[in-house]
C-alpha cells in the first residue's frame, strides 16, 4: 500500500520523493567523430506541485571552468510536467482550456494502487521542453525510488542540432538524487552523455 502524504493528490504519491530543489554537480562525457565533449557542470533541478495530479519540473545546467571556479557558462534550461499514466476521467479538464465534462470522486491511494504495472511499479510520462526549442515526450516507469524513462517522441525546431532519442534514469541513493542521461545526438547512436549527483537544497 502507498504511504500517501496528506497534502498531495493521490496520483502524486509514487512521485513524492522527487519533490524539492536539488543541487550538485555532474560530468559530461560524449564523443562524436569530430569532437569529444567532456567537462564538469553545475546542476539545479526542481520538482514542485500546485495541487494538480502532476509535478512541475525545471532544471538548469552550467558548464564549470577548471581554471576559474567562479565562471559558469549556461548549457541548457528545461521545463516540463511529470505524471502517472492513467485513463482520463469525467472530472479531468482539457484539452486546452475546456472544462471537465463532468465530475468524479476524489482519487484515493486505493485508486492509484490499481495502476501498478506487472513489474510492481507505475507507468509514468514526462513532457520536457529544452531552452533550445527541443521537446521530448518520455515514457517509462517508477518503481520505488528509481525512475527509468525513454523518449517516445522528440520534436526539434528547424535549426536545432540533430537530436533523435534519449533515456534518463533517476534514483534516490543515500538521500541524494542520482541521474544519468543517454542521448542519440549529432548523428550518433544512443550513448552515455551526462550524469550527476544532487543533494536537497536548504
Amino acid at each position: 500500500m502507498l504511504d500517501l502524504p496528506t497534502d498531495l493528490p493521490a496520483d502524486l504519491a509514487p512521485l513524492s520523493w522527487l519533490i524539492g530543489v536539488w543541487e550538485g554537480t555532474g560530468v559530461i562525457d560524449y564523443e562524436t567523430d569530430a569532437q569529444h565533449f567532456k567537462g564538469e557542470f553545475a546542476h539545479r533541478v526542481s520538482f514542485s506541485h500546485d495541487g494538480g495530479d502532476f509535478l512541475n519540473y525545471s532544471a538548469n545546467a552550467w558548464l564549470l571552468d577548471d581554471e576559474n571556479p567562479d565562471t559558469r557558462t549556461p548549457l541548457v534550461a528545461e521545463i516540463g510536467f511529470w505524471r502517472l499514466v492513467r485513463p482520463m476521467h469525467e472530472g479531468d479538464a482539457g484539452p486546452g482550456l475546456l472544462p471537465a465534462p463532468g465530475s468524479s470522486p476524489a482519487r484515493t491511494a486505493d485508486d492509484v494502487e490499481l495502476l501498478r504495472n506487472a513489474q510492481g511499479g507505475f507507468d509514468i510520462e514526462a513532457a520536457i521542453v529544452h531552452s533550445d526549442g527541443v521537446s521530448e515526450l518520455y515514457l517509462g516507469q517508477i518503481a520505488g525510488p528509481r525512475i527509468d524513462i525513454a523518449t517516445d517522441a522528440v520534436v526539434r525546431p528547424q535549426h536545432a542540432r540533430t537530436y533523435a532519442a534519449a533515456t534518463r534514469m533517476y534514483g534516490l541513493v543515500d538521500g541524494h538524487l542520482l541521474w544519468a542521461w543517454d542521448v542519440a545526438a549529432l548523428g550518433h547512436e544512443l550513448a552515455a552523455h551526462a550524469s550527476a549527483r544532487l543533494a536537497r537544497a536548504e
